[in-house]
């Protein structure tokens, strides 16, 4: 449909103190889609409560179109038949965001020491920087992480705070193999938590097939248990085998 002499109505909060994030997306996404926008700033808290109460409504912002309201931001996303995200529903994406940015940063790291983009170390820098990245997750919220962690890991179930010493011990195991320091410390931890990991989501997933979420991007992550979270830990495994090896320890 031609929108170009549409014209859509848009109520939005704009105080001296706040500006309603979702009702610039609001407007860009009007715009976007070729409204003309009557743009309607509601600048106290006695006009937005006013608005709320002449239209029924909870929520700002609010848009009209030919006479109609439509609703908020995710109303008028789904009116312009654009995917309206379902904060329930399983993602991938933090993972794909993670492992994507730790790999390229790993290739930028060691061309840049090595003037190579492909050599060894970019694994090893690769799945350092994961470990990091994936811990600094964790800690963000350590004790949402160690309640979702507990639904599955086999020693924080017998060992509480085991739940919230791991994130610790992952985060230090990758900050000591991306410098290549201590691997007498660094090699035995993430063989030890990656080992644990590994055989207790084998056992929830492929075992007793439970369906529940996996803690290994946070207490507040939507990826589900299973491939994923056995790769992660098998490769930290890998990791500290290849270490070990690497440095004679064999």
């Amino acid at each position: 449909m031609n929108r170009d002499n549409n014209r859509a109505v848009l109520y939005r909060m704009m105080t001296p103190e706040h500006q309603c994030p979702y009702g610039l997306k609001t407007l860009h996404l009007l715009h976007q889609a070729g409204f003309a926008v009557d743009d309607h700033h509601l600048g106290s808290r006695q006009e937005i409560d006013a608005f709320k109460a002449e239209h029924a409504v909870k929520t700002t912002p609010q848009v009209f179109i030919d006479g109609e309201r439509i609703g908020g931001y995710e109303a008028v996303r789904e009116r312009l038949g654009k995917p309206v995200p379902d904060p329930d529903a399983t993602s991938y994406r933090p993972v794909v965001a993670l492992f994507a940015m730790t790999a390229l940063t790993a290739l930028a790291l060691n061309f840049g020491i090595h003037g190579s983009w492909l050599r060894v170390e970019s694994a090893e820098l690769f799945i350092a920087l994961s470990m990091v990245v994936l811990a600094l997750l964790k800690l963000q919220d350590i004790e949402s992480f160690s309640t979702m962690f507990l639904n599955y890991d086999l020693l924080a179930r017998r060992w509480v705070p085991y739940g919230y010493i791991y994130p610790y011990a992952e985060g230090l195991a990758g900050v000591l193999m991306v410098g290549g320091l201590l691997n007498w410390l660094s090699i035995p931890l993430a063989l030890t938590i990656g080992t644990v990991g590994a055989v207790s989501v084998f056992k929830a997933v492929y075992i007793d097939r439970r369906a529940i979420k996996c803690a290994c991007v946070g207490g507040a992550s939507k990826v589900p248990l299973g491939f994923v979270s056995l790769t992660e830990n098998l490769i930290m495994v890998g990791m500290a085998i290849w270490m070990w090896y690497a440095h004679g320890w064999f």
